[in-house]
């Protein structure tokens, strides 16, 4: 188990460094977009879409290393004060009965969306747009995997973090 788990962390730790690295590329295309916007009065529809595409990869890739590093949202009550097997718990139950659920429905649905505009090829709507619009609805499939592995990964941790609590 503990290599499986090891093996989950370092996909979700290289792939959310390397996605991080999209902020950089984002902070660089707004600060362009806000030039040509005020000094030059003029904008461009790839560009806002670029944007963002930009923004929803990096919390798309993002989002298993956050919950790999334990960096994402929480309703913290009593969480911080429980016990390391009463987080366990909590993390195993919340993990089972709500994520890894809301993941395969998302990764289920996103498919069959991501898949429709690939066939049509789909594109921007707007005139000037990004051509390839089916590629943006494939990184939520991608994102939601990744997600879905970085949980159970979050779901063997737990379990060996039980069974090492039991045995002391």
């Amino acid at each position: 188990m503990n290599t499986i788990v090891s093996t989950i962390n370092l996909l979700s730790e290289k792939v959310g460094k390397a996605a991080s690295w999209i902020s950089t590329a984002l902070v660089i295309l707004i600060v362009i977009d806000v030039i040509f916007r005020y000094i030059f009065k003029d904008t461009s529809a790839w560009i806002i879409e670029l944007e963002w595409h930009f923004f929803a990869i990096l919390f798309l890739l993002g989002g298993a290393y956050a919950f790999e590093e334990d960096k994402h949202v929480r309703v913290d009550l009593f969480y911080s004060n429980f016990s390391e097997r009463d987080k366990a718990w909590v993390n195993l139950l919340g993990t089972v009965l709500l994520l890894i659920p809301w993941c395969v429905a998302i990764v289920w649905f996103a498919g069959k969306y991501a898949l429709l505009s690939f066939q049509v090829r789909e594109g921007s709507p707007d005139p000037g747009g990004l051509p390839a619009r089916y590629f943006i609805k494939s990184v939520i499939v991608l994102g939601f995997l990744l997600l879905t592995l970085q949980a159970i990964s979050v779901v063997l941790q737990s379990i060996l973090t039980l069974r090492h609590t039991q045995e002391d």
